[in-house]
């Protein structure tokens, strides 16, 4: 243990090799930042108290870092930040992968998995730290923003998995003149999780797909979730000794969706670094060159491996394969990642939750207390507190809206989300133009074609060109439910950890999906 006094870096960043260091802080902090593990993780600036567990626990390996998903002190992924009463603020942050930074009264700590690694302490304004920070995670793990960032349109937020042929290709001539460079088609294109062929629903194949869209003059995207599969899937069938397994022999879960288990491929195995690299070459000859590779988290989630190494330092491995096997051409987002081991390994990286078309969801949000899940203040939130990676990489904080059409975001909501968007230089919607006015259209093709001069004035505020925007409304976290109501939410965390309930939401979801679709 390596232990820092405050006056040894009060007027001057240090940086310190050590597998665990610990700083005496000089008086107690009144907020401390939660940084947490992956995209959809919350991160916020909070005041020291525990936070309430979001629920359900099924959902932890794709929300949180499980492996501490029960500590009550605050607490986070490779950085801890205080801030003390005169607005400066304390950062302690590793240099490596796999650490982990804890607050316990008045020590702030962090611990390296493994060996001995490079530690950054620095003192001072907000802005200028995370700043300094930044500039050596870059020195560290490498800088990736060779190009601008192209502005998408792509098929999720309006169609989810009900995509085919057809509507597609009535959608990509319907965009017409819209000054969009990419159009990506997201999930629903694939034949199983894991079984990455096109389905029934493209029976022209992936090839065709790509070439109608670039027959557009845009260039073709693709969603693919490379690291996970799920047990119908005849990847997991026919290749079980290609998965992460616990300590006990057993299959690590990596979540639940598309209503079954998710389970995780140890990318450490020669026969699965050779199946992913075949998989990107694969995309690359279908003529995708816009990748969004998406449940990342799954390739860092703890388990035996192959290959023993830390499993963060593993997952970059893994990224580094697929980056070279996509090739340095092709634009490569990650989505569902944690943070640190994304940068230098690709071109873009989500830095929130899924945005959705309520603000915020009681059940979800206030009553589970689950940040991570979709919303728009839940993706608000968490971009916000990322910001200071933009000068690492393109920070994606997803899509924004325009129509109005089974939306419930008030104007003022949409127009903070698109604001958002300008901030973090990244641009994208899932709108579909037969569903929009003529006001939203224009509106769309402003948002596409303005480039305001952005410039930050306070923690939550922003001068985008001469007016003032301010993100405040979406960082407040809900309060904990008590009596009756907190033990309803316990009732519905119990639920939300059962696979025929959430089995059932889907088949509502489902049903939902096919009406929408068919209104086309």
């Amino acid at each position: 243990m390596t232990d820092i006094q405050f006056n040894e870096f009060q007027n001057k960043s240090k940086i310190i090799k050590s597998k665990d260091i610990s700083i005496h802080l000089p008086s107690t902090p009144i907020n401390y930042y939660r940084h947490g593990w992956q995209s959809w993780s919350l991160a916020a600036w909070t005041d020291l108290s525990s936070l309430p567990m979001q629920k359900p626990a099924i959902f932890y390996p794709m929300h949180v870092n499980e492996e501490f998903a029960y500590d009550n002190n605050p607490n986070g992924s490779w950085l801890g930040v205080v801030e003390f009463a005169d607005g400066n603020i304390l950062l302690l942050g590793a240099l490596a992968t796999d650490a982990h930074v804890h607050l316990v009264e008045d020590q702030l700590s962090g611990q390296f998995d493994a060996d001995a690694e490079e530690w950054f302490v620095a003192y001072g304004q907000e802005y200028i730290v995370f700043a300094e920070y930044a500039e050596e995670l870059g020195n560290h793990l490498g800088k990736n923003k060779r190009n601008d960032a192209p502005r998408v349109w792509c098929s999720w937020y309006s169609l989810y998995t009900s995509i085919d042929e057809n509507i597609l290709g009535k959608i990509f001539n319907d965009l017409g003149d819209l000054p969009f460079e990419v159009l990506q088609v997201d999930d629903g294109w694939q034949a199983d999780i894991g079984d990455w062929r096109a389905n029934p629903k493209f029976p022209s194949g992936m090839s065709a797909l790509a070439e109608k869209i670039k027959s557009t003059g845009r260039r073709a995207g693709l969603w693919l979730a490379p690291l996970i599969s799920v047990k119908s899937s005849p990847l997991f069938r026919e290749h079980l000794d290609w998965f992460l397994r616990d300590e006990r022999g057993r299959f690590v879960s990596a979540g639940f969706n598309w209503g079954e288990e998710l389970y995780a491929l140890d990318t450490t195995h020669p026969d699965v670094i050779l199946w992913l690299a075949t998989l990107m070459k694969q995309v690359r000859v279908w003529g995708f060159d816009y990748l969004k590779l998406d449940f990342l988290y799954a390739g860092a989630l703890k388990g035996k491996r192959f290959k023993d190494i830390p499993r963060e330092a593993a997952y970059r491995e893994c990224l580094q394969v697929m980056r070279e096997a996509m090739g340095l051409d092709a634009f490569f987002l990650t989505c569902g990642t944690p943070i640190l081991p994304a940068i230098g390994m690709c071109d873009a990286i989500r830095i929130g939750p899924d945005v959705s078309h309520e603000w915020e969801n009681f059940r979800n949000e206030h009553l589970l207390y689950n940040p991570s899940t979709p919303g728009t203040k839940n993706a608000i939130r968490t971009v916000i507190h990322r910001l200071w990676l933009g000068s690492l990489l393109h920070i994606d904080p997803d899509v924004a809206y325009f129509e109005s059409k089974e939306n419930s975001l008030t104007q003022e909501q949409k127009v903070l989300l698109q604001d958002l968007a300008y901030v973090c230089n990244f641009k994208a919607t899932s709108d579909l133009p037969q569903w929009m006015t003529n006001n939203e259209l224009e509106g769309l093709r402003s948002f596409l074609n303005t480039i305001p001069k952005v410039k930050q004035a306070g923690r939550y505020t922003f001068q985008l060109d001469d007016r003032i925007v301010d993100f405040t409304s979406a960082v407040t976290l809900p309060k904990t439910k008590t009596g009756l109501l907190g033990l309803w939410a316990d009732f519905l965390g119990w639920l939300g950890d059962r696979h025929f309930v959430l089995r059932f939401f889907k088949m509502l979801d489902d049903n939902a999906l096919r009406k929408r679709r068919n209104s086309l």
